[in-house]
């Protein structure tokens, strides 16, 4: 066609032929913005109304088309309509399809006083607002698990690490709520990006706003946002409430990740401080011996695409003129992608870790090798009165004669301690041991029993008060 509207698409009177080829499989998008159909609707409905209110649509002109737009939104639901060949994108389908239910001139008069720009930029707000509540929920009973599974693990202790080498013991509990808190933060991330982020870009029309009156307030409210962006060429063509989406996405994913090394790790033979559960691991296909990790690599892997999504976006931004650009197509399949990918990673990791089996005894027997009781005995020095300067220095040339003879620093004799220094009497083992370390922790975050069981409680109190709608 030519000198008219293309079906399936929203331009064409300028015009001399219609697009070619070429043109149409690159401009189309279809294949990934039909997920966005559920908010086309539900906005086509607030601008309808607004439009009757202008006097743009009769009364039962809107009246035909609420009809319309509800057997639309019911055939999407049940998954009996699907985008055509020529349908460019989620916009000029739902025009073409209105349309054929209503006529053309009905149909064709919702374009009035808006634009494929700030219908999109306020569609993929929606989207995200969604989806980071699904995501959100499965944050909270991830942080739910990790409070269950530290309350379980009671007093028991376990090597601490620093460069995942030996350092101090710390209690199992502790270990597991050091991975809640991150998780927490996430949940105020969404949160405090959700409020940021609750306006509208609804009524910028392409660039300059519309300019038939409608009330964007309004559509704004019926939406569920709580006002309207300020400025048109901003909120059309914007993105950076995209890529903090996207950052929180891609921080969730590298803390879950930063779990996942851990567990992959600390399965092994070498270490055994953790079982998986049979649900949660896989074989080989030629050593019948193995059980993998496969969540946790897979986690692992995963986290890479997340990040891939956050720094295309990023590199797509960078250096976009005002206002909308087409480039800004490219803000959507990083999200639908980032938020797939965690809504499949987040309930695995939840429950292969509500199900492993934390070997505590052989945590404890490694609780303090690798002369982890090195720093309580400085300590105690300082206690006595020595400068910590040469408690430090002590306590290394300990550490160096247990090394050479073989020996922790608990199984060091009176001589063997002696032949050190004088100031290395037998009271220091008082504090020669995982139990006496840990209790030793006492200030707030530390790894002692009673505070332990204060930020458990802590965490609890947070989690319980959170907004669950």
């Amino acid at each position: 066609m030519s000198g008219q509207t293309h079906e399936g698409a929203l331009w064409g009177g300028r015009f001399g032929s219609g697009p070619s080829f070429e043109m149409q499989r690159l401009s189309k998008s279809t294949h990934f913005d039909w997920r966005l159909v559920p908010y086309d609707l539900d906005a086509t409905k607030a601008h309808a109304r607004a439009l009757k209110e202008r006097g743009v649509l009769t009364a039962a002109s809107l009246k035909a088309l609420e009809s319309a737009l509800a057997t639309i939104g019911k055939d999407f639901a049940a998954g009996t309509i699907a985008p055509g060949e020529q349908d460019e994108d989620v916009h000029g389908w739902l025009e073409r399809i209105l349309i054929d239910a209503v006529g053309a001139e009905i149909g064709g008069s919702l374009r009035a006083g808006r634009s494929r720009n700030d219908q999109i930029a306020t569609f993929i707000r929606l989207y995200m607002r969604d989806t980071s509540r699904a995501i959100r929920h499965i944050l909270i009973e991830l942080v739910r698990v990790f409070i269950a599974r530290s309350e379980e693990a009671g007093e028991r202790i376990m090597p601490g690490r620093t460069h995942f080498q030996h350092a101090q013991p710390v209690l199992v509990a502790h270990y597991l709520l050091a991975h809640a808190w991150p998780l927490m933060r996430n949940i105020s991330r969404i949160d405090d990006w959700a409020k940021r982020n609750n306006v509208s870009p609804y009524g910028g029309g392409a660039l300059a706003g519309g300019g038939l009156g409608i009330d964007a307030e309004g559509i704004a409210r019926e939406l569920g946002f709580q006002g309207v962006m300020e400025n048109s060429l901003d909120g059309t063509s914007s993105r950076d409430c995209v890529a903090e989406f996207l950052y929180i996405t891609t921080q969730i994913g590298i803390d879950l990740s930063r779990v996942a090394e851990e567990i992959v790790i600390l399965t092994s033979a070498e270490f055994g401080y953790i079982s998986l559960h049979d649900s949660y691991a896989t074989g080989s296909s030629m050593m019948p011996q193995k059980k993998n990790p496969d969540i946790a690599e897979l986690t692992r892997g995963k986290t890479g695409r997340l990040i891939g999504n956050l720094t295309g976006l990023l590199a797509t931004l960078k250096a976009l003129p005002l206002a909308y650009n087409r480039d800004l197509q490219e803000d959507k399949e990083p999200v639908f992608d980032s938020v797939d990918t965690l809504l499949l990673v987040m309930p695995a990791m939840a429950g292969m870790i509500a199900s492993m089996t934390l070997n505590y005894d052989r945590m404890e027997s490694q609780a303090t090798k690798g002369f982890s009781l090195a720093t309580d005995v400085a300590d105690f020095l300082v206690e006595q009165g020595v400068p910590f300067r040469d408690a430090h220095e002590i306590v290394g040339r300990l550490v160096a004669h247990c090394e050479s003879q073989g020996l922790e620093l608990h199984e060091a004799s009176d001589e063997d301690l002696a032949s050190v220094s004088s100031h290395l009497t037998p009271a220091l083992r008082s504090v020669m041991s995982a139990e006496a370390s840990v209790a030793r922790k006492a200030g707030v975050g530390g790894t002692a029993p009673a505070q332990v069981a204060r930020q458990r409680a802590r965490v609890a109190e947070l989690i319980e008060a959170l907004d669950t709608d």
